[in-house]
């Protein structure tokens, strides 16, 4: 069963009903149902009215309580800020890679499921990529012509400064936002495929001479969500199924 994560703009889905999921790391509140036909998840990673900003979210508890819930992959949807000056505002973008060296949560703990000592199961992830191959290919069937490149992480909830800007666009990120790669690691960890699908709102801190109109902004806001709920019916439609990639290598358990 596919599970999407929604980000700004995108609560609720109306053919899904909320149910609440208990977890060793706390509760997560999640939307399930039938979109074509088939059985889908779907969490609203800040909640109804963006009551979570991205330091306030439990990534560990939303990537658990759809693991329990039965998601076999998961597609995080996010509107992101471009650092690519040559790409145009109001597209998908396809993510290739992730930077994410900070591995950690909005609280500054380590951006991992193992947090006890000795626990059954702890181990270390062996991540080729942290993106699943054959669901990114699915993905860039249905964003057609996107802007494709590496999406960086960056740990909010302010926004980066013009030096930071630059010295992301020095090391090849393409764009950005404050919540994917926490849930990239935390999927993995699960053994769960995991891909990004984003949407490019608007550009990042000194990218270009001016900001982008306010205007705008809100105007791909909505767009996003259009292609987001496009995406959501167009891979649910599908029958292909997605294996695990990566490897964790567990000292017991």
């Amino acid at each position: 069963m596919l599970a999407f994560i929604t980000g700004s703009g995108l609560y609720q889905h109306q053919n899904l009903q909320t149910e609440l999921v208990d977890t060793p790391y706390g509760s997560a509140t999640l939307q399930r149902g039938t979109i074509k036909g088939k059985e889908v998840l779907m969490l609203s990673r800040h909640g109804e009215g963006h009551h979570n900003l991205p330091h306030h979210i439990n990534h560990r508890a939303n990537i658990q309580a759809l693991k329990n819930a039965g998601a076999t992959a998961i597609i995080s949807c996010s509107v992101c800020g471009i650092l690519n000056p040559e790409w145009s505002l109001g597209k998908p973008l396809l993510c290739t890679d992730i930077y994410f060296p900070e591995n950690r949560l909005g609280d500054g703990s380590t951006c991992s499921l193992f947090q006890t000592p000795g626990e059954a199961g702890r181990g270390h992830l062996l991540a080729g990529s942290l993106l699943h191959s054959a669901l990114t290919q699915a993905i860039g069937k249905i964003a057609g012509d996107a802007h494709q490149g590496c999406y960086g992480n960056v740990l909010g909830p302010r926004f980066n400064t013009i030096t930071e800007i630059k010295a992301l666009q020095q090391i090849g990120v393409d764009f950005i936002s404050q919540t994917c790669g926490p849930e990239a690691v935390l999927a993995n960890e699960a053994e769960l495929p995991y891909s990004l699908a984003a949407f490019g709102i608007d550009y990042a801190n000194g990218v270009v001479a001016s900001p982008t109109p306010l205007e705008l902004l809100q105007a791909n806001l909505e767009q996003s969500q259009n292609w987001f709920l496009k995406l959501i019916e167009e891979l649910t439609e599908t029958d292909e199924t997605w294996s695990y990639e990566n490897f964790i290598y567990r000292f017991d358990g």
